[in-house]
């Protein structure tokens, strides 16, 4: 007799560390650049623009080879596709190292993003083989807060690394890129050992136990319709696309955030050391956050509530901070909404899978992380824009707490297209 919580629990002890821990190492590889600009910039003789325009691009090739990346995982499996993402964006962070000008930036910054692309949607479309629906969101949640920790840590890495300076001859800024790149090709290496493909090939569960897990999500996945598994159909799917476009204005916020909340904290007076600290604040509330709203959400009927109000309280707190004049209160309120920004996005990525499953997830997942993710190419380019063109720092705050507050709106529209989907193929199969 197979024991679902004993079950889950294993997998979640044999997966979710592992996995997260990957999440952390490719979430300081994306923050390094931003670190590495502090003496990078001036060695180079590169400009502010060419600067911004060479870290935008990985956005660019990460939108492009998003859904290409996630095919191949469905066909070649989690093992070698994962690996492969990890060892090559590893090579090409260690290749910055070497950067001799700006052309040689914007090429390699683009080419991160092709390989790095396919990770994030990897791993959900992994979860839709490895857990029930009704767990899905908490282990997004799970997954989430190694990005939290990331945030926490980044920052007094990337200092201590641009400490290096002078090292056995390479720059700070050198040091940066190597010593965050060698980690992701170490763990690709890893991955190809440790990571199973799905739960038919994974020695570490019984027989029994991967025909209960089987027969469970097969039973799922029964009332789908025809097109769940079909790869182009999903990219074309009306609730895909709403999903795409809800999505942009998380990433957007979010960027938005980290863009905003060190001017607030260099406000107070404090030294850059104590600035770094006490940006760990936010981040230990949104890994609060990531716990508990979607253990909430995985126990209720409607999953909508827990990605609206979140969403919508931190719009309302981005909007605060820019418009009331104290410091202390304005950092209260960019914590809040930190975890306004980051807690509904788990149970949002649960949403898919209810519609979607194989190629078609694969495929879905992906197209909404790629177009989602090009909020943080706008954020990159956009909010710098509304800040020169209004000489205010409030006016890009108000920009990006409507983006927020209209995503959450549309997050309306998407579920109830699901629901009246659902309910129209539920009708159809009884009269069949």
């Amino acid at each position: 007799m197979v024991s679902e919580r004993e079950l889950i629990s294993k997998i979640t002890w044999r997966l979710m560390p592992f996995l997260g821990i990957l999440y952390l190492i490719a979430y300081i590889d994306r923050q390094n650049v931003s670190f590495a600009k502090l003496q990078m910039v001036g060695d180079l003789g590169m400009s502010e623009y060419a600067y911004g325009l060479g870290a935008s691009l990985f956005f660019i090739g990460y939108f492009l080879f998003e859904v290409p990346s996630n095919l191949f995982l469905n066909r070649l499996g989690a093992r070698i596709w994962f690996a492969r993402i990890l060892v090559s964006w590893g090579i090409v962070t260690i290749a910055l190292a070497y950067t001799q000008n700006a052309t040689m930036f914007y090429i390699l910054r683009l080419l991160l993003g092709v390989c790095e692309a396919g990770f994030f949607p990897g791993v959900l479309y992994l979860l839709t083989l490895w857990f029930p629906a009704d767990y899905r969101g908490r282990m997004v949640g799970l997954f989430m807060i190694f990005s939290a920790l990331a945030n926490a840590v980044g920052a007094p890495l990337g200092g201590m690394l641009l400490d290096l300076d002078g090292l056995y001859g390479y720059a700070g800024w050198e040091w940066v890129f190597l010593a965050t790149g060698v980690p992701a090709v170490l763990a690709g290496i890893v991955t190809f050992f440790y990571l199973p493909d799905n739960p038919d090939k994974a020695s570490f569960l019984s027989t029994d136990e991967r025909s209960w897990l089987h027969n469970r999500l097969e039973s799922e996945n029964a009332g789908m319709d025809k097109n769940a598994e079909n790869g182009f159909k999903a990219l074309v799917d009306p609730r895909v696309l709403l999903m795409a476009l809800c999505y942009v204005a998380f990433p957007l916020a979010a960027y938005g955030l980290s863009y905003w909340l060190p001017t607030i904290v260099h406000g107070f007076g404090v030294t850059n050391t104590v600035n770094g600290f006490l940006n760990i604040i936010p981040w230990i509330l949104v890994a609060i956050a990531l716990y508990a709203v979607p253990a909430m959400a995985d126990k209720a009927a409607s999953k909508t509530p827990y990605i609206v109000i979140p969403a919508f309280i931190g719009a309302a707190c981005l909007l605060l901070s820019a418009l009331i004049p104290n410091n202390t209160l304005q950092f209260a309120f960019l914590c809040i909404a930190a975890a306004g920004i980051f807690a509904p996005q788990p149970v949002f990525w649960s949403l898919p899978s209810r519609f979607l499953k194989g190629a078609g997830a694969a495929a879905g997942l992906a197209a909404i992380n790629s177009v989602g993710n090009l909020g943080g190419f706008v954020a990159q380019n956009v909010v710098p824009w509304i800040k020169d063109a209004t000489g205010s720092t409030i006016a890009p705050m108000i920009f990006l707490a409507v983006c927020l507050a209209a995503g959450a709106l549309l997050v309306f529209v998407v579920t109830q297209l699901i629901a009246r989907k659902d309910h129209a193929h539920t009708d159809g199969a009884l009269r069949t």
